[in-house]
């Protein structure tokens, strides 16, 4: 009977609490029918941050938040985050850490460097707007979907090129060089120009880099050195001459004052900016290198990357101490290409020809792809076309995109001096 009898109280104490909670249910929220989103910065430098805000929801109300993009080869990305909405029924993404999605930290971009393909290998691919000369900005629309159904969005434009820029594609049959020339606009005042060219991947892989540039008033010159018509197929004595005739040609072409040039490279490539600023400090007067090596000899490798004069280049560590401006070298401390951290510290530990010590910017958790645009999806693998096979780069996209967002204003800074 004791038994019966609690039994019977307990049973009916929870038929009462169900009933309650029957009573007083709504049922789940229904999604906001104002909801909107605020974008400080419509149209903006695709190397921009914006300040996305999404408002007029219900206090708690659970969201997602997407971003969608189309690359140049007509390839859909897509990022997306989860939310639920503060007190005032705001989500502010600057200040917010998803509860879900293809970024996890508070990162009011992440939408826009999270963003996957939805076709292919995530890790293997870039997203690539197409060339800013004929594509000179693009478009990431955002959606806020609130139950089943999308309740706001709205489109940002990311811009390469500022109204105005001037671009000419130079040939070696014609100019001596393989490379693509941005002027900024006339009458805009004149930063220094930039030399730009890239590492062991061949090509031009600097063109949007240096349309940014160009944008900002700063002449620019994205070269190609190897793997293109009239060039060297292979990274193999590869003539530091070139590079000189490069950096006159832009000089000449930009007006720009005797000692204002700067060279940027990456990778293998910046072994070659770093010989520039040393062996001609009456020509270039800053280097940015990223994810550098510190050398030019490579145990276990066959011939040789650079000539000077018509002789070999060969140094165990690059000599640094007749550059006349900084060597600003940026590096990821989980690069798993080659130790660029090791590299970019040991640029730092030496001085220039007045004595002032090089500068570094080490990245935690950052791999090898710590170069180029911030804001921009990017993989983890790169293919060797040499070895033809896939190489880690190291680190992970979120620590990457920190280091980018990061270095890359400073970059500018150093440019504007």
């Amino acid at each position: 009977m004791m038994r019966t009898g609690v039994r019977t109280v307990l049973g009916a104490v929870l038929v009462s609490l169900l009933a309650s909670a029957a009573c007083t249910a709504e049922g789940p929220p229904k999604a906001s029918g104002s909801a909107r989103i605020e974008v400080d910065r419509p149209v903006a430098f695709a190397d921009e941050p914006v300040r996305l805000r999404v408002t007029g929801l219900h206090a708690g109300e659970p969201v997602t938040v997407t971003s969608r993009a189309v690359d140049g080869d007509g390839l859909e990305w897509t990022g997306r985050a989860r939310y639920t909405a503060d007190g005032d029924g705001v989500v502010d993404l600057s200040r917010r850490r998803p509860e879900s999605g293809t970024f996890q930290e508070t990162d009011g971009m992440g939408l826009f460097w999270s963003m996957r393909p939805t076709k292919g290998e995530a890790d293997e691919t870039w997203f690539a707007s197409g060339p800013a000369t004929r594509r000179p900005s693009y478009e990431v629309r955002f959606a806020v979907r609130g139950g089943d159904r999308e309740i706001a969005h709205r489109t940002v434009t990311r811009r390469w090129l500022a109204d105005g820029v001037r671009h000419e594609r130079l040939t070696v049959e014609d100019d001596q060089l393989d490379a693509l020339l941005f002027l900024p606009p006339s009458g805009t005042a004149r930063k220094a120009p930039v030399l730009l060219f890239g590492g062991s991947e061949g090509g031009r892989a600097f063109d949007q880099e240096a349309a940014l540039l160009a944008s900002r008033g700063h002449p620019a010159l994205s070269l190609c050195y190897f793997a293109c018509a009239g060039r060297p197929k292979e990274l193999r004595d590869i003539e530091l001459e070139y590079f000189v005739r490069a950096a006159r040609l832009l000089r000449g072409r930009s007006g720009a004052e005797r000692d204002g040039l700067a060279v940027m490279s990456g990778s293998r490539g910046s072994e070659a900016a770093q010989l520039l600023a040393q062996y001609h400090p009456d020509l270039v007067r800053d280097a940015v290198v990223l994810a550098p090596g510190t050398r030019t000899v490579f145990p276990g490798t066959d011939g040789v990357s650079w000539t000077r004069a018509g002789r070999p280049v060969r140094f165990e560590t690059i000599p640094l101490d007749r550059v006349r401006g900084t060597v600003l070298a940026v590096a990821g401390d989980q690069d798993r290409l080659w130790r660029s951290a090791d590299a970019a510290e040991s640029i730092a530990a030496r001085t220039n020809a007045s004595g002032t010590r090089h500068r570094a910017l080490v990245h935690e958790g950052a791999g090898h792809g710590v170069a180029g645009v911030p804001y921009q999806a990017s993989g983890r693998y790169t293919h060797d076309p040499a070895a033809d096979r896939w190489m880690d780069l190291g680190g992970t996209a979120a620590a990457d995109a920190r280091a980018k967002a990061d270095s890359w204003p400073r970059i500018l800074r150093l440019l504007d001096r």
